[in-house]
């Protein structure tokens, strides 16, 4: 028998809203069970070298397995957000990002972002980015990594940006890791609008 699946602590404060370059208005809130589908359209939606540069392999679809471990999220350990717009009554998911603590040590994390291609460079990367980063160190987490492929260059690009030092990986030459101290919070944090 299946064990249901219980919120402990839906993280509201980070319900915002920010608006693209050309206005448009875009959503980012924590990922809820109920997404499943809604994130599986998503990566279906990504080009062929998106979904190899978020996963970094090929992938034609987000199998079932990974679509249940994306949308169940304890907010404690894991943590998921997803971008989306509303057109025509119509919900539709452009972006998503999450890092999951290092279960050996609860000061790292990992953390992986992907945007849909038709919204690249309208801040969406970085609004989504600054959000994990603003939670992580509220949580404790002092250290955030990644890994991504040396080809990757929209990554790449985005972690320069934000400030991360980026290193070859000793074990793959096709992929790089990313890495950046965050700051204690000194102040309780508030979620502002952002516009991109």
């Amino acid at each position: 028998m299946r064990t249901p699946y219980v919120i402990h602590r839906y993280p509201v404060h980070l319900i915002d809203v920010m608006r693209a370059a050309d206005g448009r208005r875009i959503t980012i809130r924590p990922t809820l069970p109920q997404d499943r589908e809604l994130q599986k359209e998503f990566f279906r939606s990504l080009s062929a070298e998106s979904r190899h540069s978020r996963f970094m392999t090929w992938l034609k679809e987000l199998p079932d397995a990974l679509a249940e471990q994306f949308a169940s999220i304890d907010y404690r350990s894991h943590l998921a957000l997803l971008a989306e717009v509303f057109d025509g009554g119509r919900e539709t998911m452009i972006g998503e990002a999450r890092y999951v603590v290092d279960p050996d040590d609860r000061e790292l994390c990992e953390f992986a972002i992907s945007v849909a291609d038709g919204w690249r460079r309208c801040g969406l990367g970085s609004a989504l980015l600054s959000r994990l980063e603003l939670e992580a160190a509220a949580s404790g987490i002092s250290l955030m990594s990644a890994q991504t492929l040396v080809s990757n260059k929209a990554m790449l690009g985005l972690a320069v940006r934000t400030g991360y030092r980026i290193v070859a990986n000793r074990c793959d030459a096709s992929q790089a890791d990313l890495e950046k101290k965050l700051s204690t919070p000194t102040a309780p944090l508030l979620v502002q609008t952002v516009t991109a």
